[in-house]
């Protein structure tokens, strides 16, 4: 609730004069306030309708901003998806300002709730607007970054700070912008909040400028993210693809090659130079030696369907797709993209790890964290090379 001695600022009317909304390409005009999105509008007319869900999620974009007050508020509208048998996620907000973190969370707004045993219907059940506070922030003028839900499509309504604080845009953010392409291993919905998601943990560590085009279900090297990539502000590109491929049997080997070489050849035309790291999948019990699709059982494990065996030829698993990628990047690097690497998704999470995989593919909150910290080294490595 606002009060007499708070100031709000419409963020339709703030954004992006005074608030920069960093990893937001898009917005929609929604009742009383804006929703990021995190594609361009160009790619509008070519995001699939299932996608265009996630790509609405404003998974690691950040409102920056810098002001005096003592805290900050932020009055919102959610929306977030719940699957059968399974609990609302909180709705969770992270101020970061002055090295410190603030988390906050609410449990209102609109559910859309899903049954797998009826594709294409769903539920909405619909519910409040909420404002959330961040008291006892640090005092004088900082700059605060507030990092928007990862798991739920936002109507951002008001910002408010203390009556007689001021708002003013901040400085130019001079850490190297970092861009991340993957499935939603890196968009992080099981994550607890969104400051915690594994690419926001890597950025933060390397001192990294994130944009998060880590779109679940959604990681199909799709041409106009290719050319978002290409278009884009970037010192760092990282791609970690291959899981989606597998889970919804969207490509065989003969595909999967050459889609991923126009991928990186689309991002060449712009980028010719930038360091590029290609990253293959994780650790997936079901899938490593046996090809998609997957599909969740009734104990919530995803596991793969068996098929007919000579009508197999060709498809993918995992062990199979990382092997895929390392020998692009070796053909790639032989040809003379100097600036491309491989990285191996085993080291990052691996069947060591399979403790923190509760459905067998998604990690645990802890799992994504460990994640972050591991791809944290690897990412200063490659920024340290950019001077």
């Amino acid at each position: 609730m606002t009060s007499t001695n708070d100031q709000t600022f419409a963020l339709s009317g703030v954004v992006p004069h005074l608030v920069e909304a960093r990893g937001a390409l898009d917005f929609d005009t929604r009742g009383d306030g804006i929703s990021p999105r995190r594609l361009p509008a160009w790619t509008r007319l070519q995001v699939p309708k299932l996608m265009d869900v996630i790509v609405r999620m404003p998974s690691g974009v950040r409102l920056r901003f810098a002001t005096d007050s003592a805290r900050v508020g932020i009055s919102f509208l959610a929306t977030n998806l719940v699957n059968a048998k399974q609990h609302r996620s909180p709705i969770a907000f992270n101020l970061e300002c002055s090295g410190l973190m603030f988390s906050a969370a609410s449990s209102a707004g609109n559910a859309i709730h899903l049954d797998p045993t009826r594709p294409g219907e769903f539920e909405l059940r619909r519910g409040d607007a909420d404002t959330l506070w961040f008291d006892g922030l640090p005092s004088g003028n900082k700059i605060c970054e507030l990092w928007l839900p990862h798991n739920a499509y936002m109507e951002l309504r008001m910002l408010h700070i203390d009556n007689g604080a001021k708002l003013e845009s901040a400085q130019p953010d001079a850490r190297p912008r970092w861009i991340h392409y993957g499935s939603s291993i890196s968009h992080c919905m099981e994550a607890d909040e969104p400051a915690y998601t594994w690419p926001a943990v890597a950025a933060r560590m390397a001192s990294a400028n994130l944009q998060n085009l880590g779109f679940g279900g959604q990681c199909h090297l799709d041409g106009f993210v290719a050319r978002t990539i290409r278009d884009s502000d970037a010192d760092v590109i990282s791609i970690k693809a291959g899981i989606n491929v597998i889970n919804m049997d969207s490509m065989r080997e003969r595909v999967f090659v050459s889609a991923l070489h126009a991928f990186v050849d689309t991002i060449r035309e712009g980028k010719p130079d930038t360091p590029i790291i290609l990253l293959s999948p994780i650790f997936c019990p079901s899938a490593e030696e046996a090809p998609g699709p997957t599909l969740a059982n009734d104990n919530g494990k995803f596991v793969t369907v068996r098929g007919h065996d000579e009508l197999r030829q060709g498809c993918l698993t995992l062990v199979r797709v990382r092997e895929l990628i390392s020998q692009v990047v070796i053909a790639r690097r032989e040809a003379g993209d100097l600036q491309l690497s491989y990285l191996n998704g085993l080291q990052l999470f691996s069947a060591d790890d399979a403790f923190d995989l509760p459905d067998d593919l998604h990690p645990s909150a802890s799992g994504y964290i460990r994640m972050g910290e591991r791809f944290a080294p690897v990412l200063a490595t490659v920024l340290r090379g950019l001077t």
